[in-house]
């Protein structure tokens, strides 16, 4: 009986590392084997570096990061690092601040194949090969991506607010700046309070009312703006 529970506890323990922390920790939840402390450090710095990260909490950011990364710098396996440095170019994606990766691209000769699709899904550029290598909830967008689709059905359909946001940061990546996708993302972002991605997203819907002319959907999104900077980390 004490097994079995044991066993529950593991598994347990072991989804919600997968869960937090991308595939970081599967190869150290086989056979129900407990999560490695290296894996249940990496997760708990890389969850609070994700929130801090999207609320605009740079010096907390910064430092969950680099605890993140020396925890999975301990197992001397550039693949597990460069799995890392994708979770935080998918919330830069979702976040509107697009670049490169460079963290990632450093390590990216020794990242696996799923890492290297979600690399180029995050760059806007699937290959039809990838589908089946990205996480469930990206794959219709990568097919929507590939065959020229601009809606944002795809992105409407994901329940994780993350996962959204990042979806929809690849679409309007893609070139996808249609006013439902630009909508979807100011929402998600404003639903659960994230600051940085909630500026960048209404920036861009102000910008697209300024060029159409909507003076008062304009006053709107100012007014907004203007709310959200008084609430910015001091």
């Amino acid at each position: 009986m004490t097994q079995k529970i044991n066993q529950k506890q593991n598994l347990g323990q072991c989804g919600r590392v997968i869960a937090a922390i991308s595939v970081i920790a599967i190869s150290a939840c086989g056979n129900q084997a407990p999560a490695p402390d290296w894996a249940l450090s990496a997760e708990a710095a890389a969850q609070k570096a994700t929130q801090a990260y999207l609320q605009g909490h740079q010096r907390v950011e910064a430092l969950q990061w680099q605890k993140a990364r020396d925890a999975v710098a301990s197992t001397g396996q550039p693949a597990q690092a460069a799995k890392l440095e994708l979770m935080r170019c998918a919330a830069q994606v979702a976040s509107l601040d697009w670049n490169s990766c460079p963290a990632y691209e450093a390590l990216a000769q020794d990242a696996g194949k799923p890492e290297q699709a979600y690399a180029r899904y995050l760059q806007a550029s699937p290959q039809a090969g990838d589908i089946e290598l990205l996480p469930e909830a990206q794959r219709a967008v990568a097919r929507q991506l590939l065959g020229g689709g601009a809606g944002g059905t795809a992105v409407a359909e994901i329940k994780d607010p993350l996962s959204r946001l990042v979806a929809a940061g690849v679409l309007l990546r893609g070139g996808a700046a249609v006013p439902d996708l630009l909508r979807q993302g100011v929402d998600t972002a404003s639903e659960q309070g994230w600051r940085r991605p909630l500026m960048a997203w209404l920036l861009l819907q102000l910008k697209a009312a300024q060029q159409g002319g909507d003076v008062e959907k304009q006053a709107q999104l100012q007014r907004r703006l203007k709310l959200l900077e008084t609430s910015a980390p001091k």
